[in-house]
């Protein structure tokens, strides 16, 4: 098994900066993709970003792209977000994910692993 913590998040204002932290721990090396997804409420969850442990390959959705970064430290088994200008549609949960796939996948179903989510509020 593979456990997520997530952390980081928040109320901040438009414009404002948020870095989101997921730790890992357990059987961390049956997971090659990390992942943040996010849901607001009353839709459904989406994609954010990925990247992989090995190699640092990351893929992001075109909402966030250029606003967003995501990271990995291997030594310290987490899993960062970088959140900058943000939006108040940024606003919802975001959970960290863990995939056995190499691909970088953006659709939940391919993430066996997951945090318990973290609130992200963004005023205007």
């Amino acid at each position: 098994q593979v456990q997520l913590v997530e952390s980081g998040g928040g109320l901040v204002q438009a414009g404002g900066s948020l870095r989101l932290s997921c730790a890992a721990s357990g059987r961390i090396f049956s997971t090659y993709t990390m992942g943040w997804f996010r849901q607001a409420p009353g839709k459904e969850r989406e994609f954010v970003a990925a990247i992989k442990w090995s190699g640092g390959s990351t893929g992001y959705s075109d909402s966030v792209k250029g606003r967003f970064t995501i990271s990995r430290d291997n030594a310290k088994n987490t899993v960062y977000l970088q959140m900058n200008s943000l939006k108040p549609e940024d606003t919802g949960v975001y959970y960290c994910a863990g995939s056995r796939l190499l691909t970088l996948p953006i659709d939940g179903s391919s993430y066996a692993y997951w945090g318990q989510g973290t609130q992200v509020t963004v005023s205007s």
